[in-house]
Formats: C-alpha cells, sequence, structure tokens
C-alpha cells in the first residue's frame, strides 16, 4: 500500500541539486563509497558495496551501481526523506521524475557555483538507464531489508502482477524462459536492431578475399547463422 498521506508531492517545482558524489578509493577492500552533501561516506552503500564485491562483482559494476545509488540519494536529499524511511510513494516519485524531469542541468563550467535556470533538461532518461537504476534500488533495499538495517517493507517492489503465480507455471517448453521478475517500477526496455553490415559493404569486403578457400568459409558461416563461439571452435 502506498504511503500517500497529506498533498501531493510538487515534483514540478523539485529542485535536485547535484551533491554528493561517487569517490574512487586507492582501497581494494572498497574501491568506491558514496559521498553526502558534507563528503562524509555513506556506510549503508559502503556496507551494499561489500556484498556486491563478496559476490565477484567487478570494480566498474561498483562504480556502476554507485551512479545509480548517488541518483537516488540526491532526490531523497531534496525531498528530506532519509534512505531508510523511504516508501513506495517516494520510488515511484523518482521514477516519475526521472522519466518527466529528466536529466538535471549541469551549471556551465565558467561559473561552476551558479544553479543552473531551469534545473533540470526535461531530456528523459533513456529506457535503459531508468530500467537499471530500478534493479539496482530493488537490489540495495533487498540487501538490507534481508539485514533488518533498511525499511520494513522495499519500496521498488515486483510487479503486482507477478505475484502468488509460480514462475514459468504456463511456459511453452518450446520457448526460451523468459525474466518474469519484472519490478512495479521498472520501464519497457525496447528490443535494439542487432548490428549489420550493410549489403555493399559486405559484398566489397567478400570480393577482397584472397581465395576461394575463404570465400566458401565465409558464405558457410553466413548460411548457417552460428554464434561467434561456435566459429570460432570450428576445425
Amino acid at each position: 500500500m502506498i504511503d500517500d498521506e497529506g498533498a501531493p508531492r510538487d515534483l514540478a517545482r523539485l529542485a535536485v541539486p547535484l551533491v554528493g558524489a561517487v569517490e574512487a578509493t586507492s582501497d581494494p577492500w572498497l574501491p568506491f563509497r558514496l559521498l553526502d552533501p558534507a563528503g562524509a561516506p555513506v556506510e549503508a552503500v559502503s556496507a551494499y558495496f561489500r556484498d556486491l564485491q563478496a559476490a565477484g562483482r567487478s570494480e566498474t559494476t561498483l562504480r556502476s551501481y554507485g551512479l545509480d545509488l548517488l541518483r537516488w540519494f540526491r532526490f531523497l536529499w531534496a525531498v528530506e526523506v532519509a534512505w531508510n524511511r523511504a516508501t513506495r510513494a517516494e520510488a515511484r516519485d523518482f521514477c516519475r521524475w526521472m522519466l518527466v524531469a529528466g536529466k538535471p542541468a549541469r551549471p556551465h563550467w565558467h561559473t561552476p557555483s551558479e544553479t543552473p535556470c531551469p534545473p533540470s533538461t526535461g531530456v528523459a532518461y533513456a529506457p535503459s538507464v531508468r530500467a537499471h537504476s530500478e534493479t539496482v534500488l530493488r537490489g540495495f533495499y533487498g540487501f538490507h531489508l534481508d539485514a533488518d538495517s533498511g525499511p520494513l517493507v522495499n519500496p521498488f517492489p515486483l510487479d503486482r502482477a507477478r505475484r502468488g503465480r509460480r514462475a514459468h507455471a504456463h511456459h511453452n517448453p518450446m520457448e526460451p524462459h523468459r525474466n518474469e521478475r519484472t519490478g512495479l517500477y521498472r520501464p519497457t526496455v525496447p528490443k535494439r536492431i542487432p548490428r549489420s553490415v550493410p549489403d555493399a559493404e559486405f559484398n566489397e569486403i567478400f570480393a577482397r578475399l584472397p581465395s576461394h578457400r575463404d570465400r566458401a568459409l565465409v558464405a558457410f558461416y553466413l548460411s548457417t547463422g552460428a554464434r561467434a563461439s561456435e566459429l570460432l571452435s570450428v576445425t
């Protein structure tokens, strides 16, 4: 149940300052840490990073997760809600803010201390960015929910339609499994068109092959539709 007591939050007037930072450290036990506006480390994020490191996540993954968490914490600092007091209302408003207000307007390098007006560009974050953010934040609160160090309910729950049903209950064995654990506020990410070589460029490459053997091999590769890993293992 969404905690929506009182008047709804006016997101149109909300300014989210670019405070805090994701800082790289020289400590191999904690390669990155999240700093609050006063420059102090956010221990809740550091604990999550340690858990990710134990699971074998790379340093680049920690940095990527840290940037998503920094965006969320900046929103919470702007609405004056503690991270462990966040509810589904804050999660919902955060996802709406990313979609409607869009990317923040950054100050010009000539005047870095001045706040841009308007504070947001109105250019929505890409669906892939919003989907990744939702996944990271759901995992962050899932970690603290298991550790009894966060809110009693995950602000980023799974989709309501997923509850009470067994995963892949009516799965067709002839079709691949789909990831049915979809977050409630996770946007639909459009499928990308696979990268391909234009016909004219392929014909030029094919004509430059030095022998009929090479042309036969390339034609074989294309006609079978084999994966790159399968082609590399051909003897």
